[in-house]
């Protein structure tokens, strides 16, 4: 077969050429290459060129080899023929090249046979070529073929490097190996236990349910999947050859290539430089579970697929109780510019709060959101019973984590606990979406230690409005003239009015609450009724200046 049509591997794709591409280049298309053996099997590696006349040069050979010879040492019996063209096919030779005229005027059949059984190629050259022209060429070829690899590799390195140094962390960086390789790339501890997923192809399987099928299994650990690129991340203790982290790209869409390698090895020490800086493990765990808590909330995540993925992340929740979800918001002066306090950050913090949830005795799964300033849980109860008081101590021990963490700053307010109602997957999803809006609506709520999302629609319905010109109208139409007198005069008057308000106008309890007698009280409110025109015993009154009062927090 005449070699005529163009090579369809690009060099240095696979860190070398192909035998197909070595055959168009001149040294050897001058020679009239006839292909008489293993047609099927010219995209090969070409990895090396070996020239040589005698008949054990097998053993001199490692594999990848395109061998040059005239056949003197090919030997005169069918015998030794088929012996030689084994050896070299046992060797691992991309491909034998024999050219005709000194030894040979045409290929003998016992070679052209036992090549196409071993599926070896060979190639017959009809005229004469010096074998130093062709050795120089396909060295180049291999040799510009490593460059471009390498020049490939460094601008993945390049935009890893711009990723870091931009504020985009870990994540971010698997992002960028993942969308190269085309396949899914993993961050795992030294032991195995997954950090950080990301996906290659859209099409491909979400990589978490690649990982826990191919990678997840502890048998699995000790033998990688065929074809798997595994990248220590050094510097996880004194030693030189300590081991913090592994990279890890699975061969889901495709044989990763060389220079997947390439570009996992530089990224891996990149990622071992921001995990020694910034104690990522810890942050990358809770940030990849908060991811899947916000996907699920969002709906990217389904409540079918849901409970197998929460599984790899480590939450397994016994029998069929129900799930409940809750949403801590941490105040913006305590979450920072850079989404990082001094004091350790969202690592120290997600460590903290795990340790206090410990002693809750349900079922966790621990995430946070740095972007958006939240902690969102999600935990297994065994009944609905439990929720009130499972969330009192979840409450108690997630201020207990932020105070330990150095976030909860001094004079700032402290986070807003919001918890959702109880349900299946399903009613988790819907719940942790409606407590995180909640959480954020209810930000300046202090009076208790968390809140039914629940029973904060109204708050959460007058957030949603916070940038309507009406709402901020009806405020200063409703308590406007007492916020004018707050303003100027003492005592102030509003925290009169929502004390009164919050106890459904009884001046008993009002009065205690405030400390006041009932005189004082009542002097109080009629000043407010003078100042406002309003009768506050008129239920429509009431609930206006209710509604003014909660969405007072949302326009300032």
């Amino acid at each position: 077969m005449d070699i005529q049509a163009p090579h369809s591997s690009a060099p240095g794709t696979q860190g070398g050429i192909t035998v197909q591409r070595a055959l168009e280049l001149p040294g050897l298309r001058s020679g009239l290459p006839e292909v008489v053996a293993g047609g099927d099997r010219l995209q090969r590696t070409v990895r090396w060129v070996h020239a040589g006349e005698v008949p054990n040069i097998a053993s001199l050979l490692k594999g990848g080899e395109l061998l040059l010879t005239t056949g003197f040492g090919i030997g005169t019996r069918p015998a030794e023929q088929r012996a030689f063209v084994r050896k070299l096919a046992e060797r691992g030779i991309s491909a034998l090249v024999i050219e005709l005229g000194q030894r040979f005027a045409r290929l003998p059949a016992a070679l052209v046979e036992t090549a196409r059984a071993a599926g070896l190629p060979l190639v017959q050259l009809h005229r004469e070529v010096p074998f130093v022209t062709v050795t120089e060429e396909v060295h180049t070829e291999i040799v510009n073929g490593h460059y471009a690899l390498l020049q490939r590799a460094e601008e993945v390195h390049r935009r890893c490097t711009e990723a870091l140094l931009g504020g985009g962390g870990v994540p971010q960086v698997l992002r960028i190996l993942a969308e190269f390789s085309g396949n899914p790339v993993f961050l795992e501890t030294a032991d195995g236990q997954l950090l950080y997923a990301a996906g290659g192809e859209p099409e491909v399987a979400d990589p978490l349910q690649v990982w826990e099928g191919m990678r997840g299994r502890p048998a699995d650990r000790d033998e990688p999947p065929a074809g798997a690129v595994i990248v220590d991340v050094p510097g996880g203790g004194p030693g030189a050859g300590s081991v913090r982290a592994r990279l890890v790209l699975l061969p889901v869409a495709a044989p990763p290539a060389p220079v997947h390698r390439i570009a996992a090895e530089r990224a891996a020490s990149s990622i071992a430089v921001v995990l020694m800086q910034a104690r990522q493990e810890e942050e990358l765990a809770a940030r990849g579970r908060g991811d899947f808590l916000t996907d699920l909330a969002e709906g990217r995540i389904t409540p079918d697929d849901a409970p197998a993925q929460a599984r790899v992340l480590g939450f397994k929740p016994g029998g069929q109780g129900p799930l409940l979800p809750v949403v801590m918001r941490l105040p913006e002066a305590s979450v920072g510019s850079g989404g990082l306090s001094p004091g350790g950050g969202w690592a120290v913090l997600a460590r903290a709060v795990a340790e206090e949830l410990a002693a809750v005795g349900v079922p966790v799964l621990l995430g946070v959101r740095p972007v958006e300033g939240r902690v969102p849980l999600l935990l297994g109860l065994r009944s609905e019973s439990e929720r009130t008081a499972v969330a009192d101590r979840v409450a108690a021990a997630l201020r207990a984590g932020v105070e330990r963490a150095g976030m909860q700053r001094a004079g700032s307010q402290p986070p807003v606990v919001v918890v959702g109602g109880a349900g299946g997957w399903a009613a988790a999803a819907a719940g942790l979406r409606h407590a995180a809006e909640t959480a954020t609506a209810a930000q300046g709520l202090t009076d208790r230690p968390w809140y039914d999302a629940r029973r904060l629609d109204i708050d959460l319905l007058l957030w949603r409005l916070r940038d309507h010109p009406d709402l901020a109208a009806f405020v200063e139409r409703a308590i406007g003239p007492l916020q004018a007198h707050d303003r100027r005069a003492k005592p102030p008057l509003l925290p009169t009015l929502q004390t009164y308000l919050a106890h459904a106008g009884r001046k008993a309890e009002t009065a205690r609450e405030l400390h006041l007698n009932r005189q004082t009280l009542y002097n109080r409110l009629a000043r407010i009724g003078e100042l406002l025109g309003t009768d506050l015993d008129d239920p429509q009154t009431v609930l206006a200046l209710s509604l003014a009062l909660r969405a007072r927090r949302h326009v300032g």
